[in-house]
């Protein structure tokens, strides 16, 4: 079976090196082009461009797909399945059109619920206690194909969504090459629509939401550093100094909300709206990542 792999960040490079490993005979892998990165703004492959090109297979970095001598490369590869995963393009129908079972996509959310951009950061922001991955038919409307099949798995108390995304990765792998599986040996794969009744979305997280709101439950805050790690990273201000907070704890306590309730062992106690949540990783504007008692010991507290 030719499958074509369309892919670019960590996620994507993950679910290649699986079906490569799986044997599957990947034809052609898409991905976006190369983007300066770093203070040197020098030009840096995507994470599926270096697995593709150590696997030895062809790569393209189309722009987009609007021009028709595009989509014929994609004909001329002749894909039975294209695979798709964190691709980062809209693909429009003359390309779902191409392969012969159609174009599918791993998903990190159990769909219909967290369609969009950021699946399981949100997930985390809900303090859902179990999401999972979702492989789905691609059609013109995002997220909204028909599903395939799904993995779950729970969510850590303590776990961020950076973590978090690097199991999903492996499921999404593993989902990856047993829906490929299936192709092989079935031909077109049924699939179940989409309820309409059950959608939600995820929408691209950015810096405005970062700053932490001590009115909320010990929970609220805790699920809001946990969602936001590592981008953009929850933030809070004490004694006139911005901070990144890293890594929080719930933990007993009460105060006025934002109230710093005392500094232990391990971390920085804050109180909540209700409840208190202990702050154990911390960064000082300009500074480096630190655990909390070890800042405090260079730059104590105001009495």
């Amino acid at each position: 079976m030719r499958v074509v792999f369309m892919g670019t960040p960590d996620i994507a490079a993950t679910c290649l090196k699986k079906i490569l490993s799986d044997g599957f005979e990947v034809v052609g892998v898409y991905t976006q082009p190369d983007r300066p990165k770093g203070r040197g703004m020098k030009m840096v492959a995507s994470p599926v461009k270096e697995v593709a090109l150590a696997a030895g297979i062809p790569v393209f970095q189309p722009e987009n797909f609007r021009e028709e001598e595009t989509v014929e490369a994609l004909r001329e590869l002749k894909p039975d399945v294209c695979a798709v995963v964190a691709y980062g393009r809209i693909l429009p129908q003359k390309v779902l059109d191409v392969p012969k079972y159609g174009c599918i996509n791993i998903h990190a959310s159990v769909l219909p619920k967290y369609r969009g951009s950021a699946p399981y950061q949100w997930a985390v922001l809900d303090g859902l206690t179990e999401t999972g991955v979702t492989a789905m038919y691609l059609c013109r409307e995002m997220d909204a194909g028909d599903i395939i099949d799904v993995s779950k798995t729970p969510i850590g108390e303590n776990e961020t969504a950076g973590e978090l995304l690097d199991r999903l990765a492996e499921l999404g792998a593993d989902l990856l090459s047993k829906t490929l599986r299936r192709f092989a040996s079935e031909g077109k794969v049924p699939a179940v629509p989409q309820n309409p009744d059950e959608v939600s979305y995820a929408p691209m997280l950015d810096k405005t939401m970062c700053p932490i709101d001590w009115n909320k439950t010990a929970q609220q805050v805790h699920n809001h550093v946990r969602g936001l790690h590592p981008w953009p990273v929850a933030t809070m201000e004490l004694q006139g100094k911005k901070f990144k907070v890293h890594e929080t704890r719930m933990v007993s306590g009460s105060g006025a909300p934002g109230q710093i309730l005392g500094l232990t062992k391990t971390g920085l106690v804050v109180a909540c709206g209700e409840g208190a949540v202990e702050i154990t990783s911390l960064q000082a504007e300009g500074g480096k990542r630190m655990a909390a008692p070890d800042y405090f010991r260079g730059h104590p507290l105001a009495n």
